[in-house]
């Protein structure tokens, strides 16, 4: 099996899905890595043929990254997932569950984000403690 990750700017990510789709690959995921205080990194994961093929767009914490999910529709599930986990806004997402797919009103704001800054106050829990939190990447 050959794999090749190449970096492509966040401007050319839906032209590159888009040829990618063209050409027959399949989209097998998309995963997100924290990599400071400012930016994240997003990979998205293609397969054709025993081959594999990543695509890394940097994205700032902040930004909104574009959704792939009006190319491929299946990606609209994990950029939700993201957006719960990590923080990160997808503009043009199908299906934008608005942070809400796992976390509930009282979990923390982006869970997975360690670094950057300052995670928002957490409501009280009901034994009137806070929920976890600590520096985060995000906001509701």
């Amino acid at each position: 099996m050959r794999e090749e990750t190449r970096t492509v700017p966040v401007q050319g990510l839906l032209a590159e899905v888009a040829r990618l789709k063209a050409e027959g690959w399949r989209l097998v995921t998309l995963t997100a890595s924290e990599l400071d205080a400012e930016r994240l990194d997003l990979l998205y994961h293609f397969d054709r043929e025993l081959r594999l093929q990543h695509l890394r767009v940097a994205v700032a914490k902040g930004e909104a990254a574009p959704s792939i999910s009006p190319v491929f529709f299946s990606a609209a599930l994990v950029e939700n997932e993201i957006q719960d986990l990590f923080g990160v806004r997808f503009a043009g997402l199908l299906v934008d569950f608005g942070g809400g797919l796992y976390r509930e009103p009282e979990s923390p704001a982006a869970p997975f984000c360690r670094r950057g800054g300052p995670r928002p106050e957490a409501p009280p829990t009901e034994g009137g403690g806070q929920t976890p939190g600590g520096e985060g990447c995000a906001t509701r």
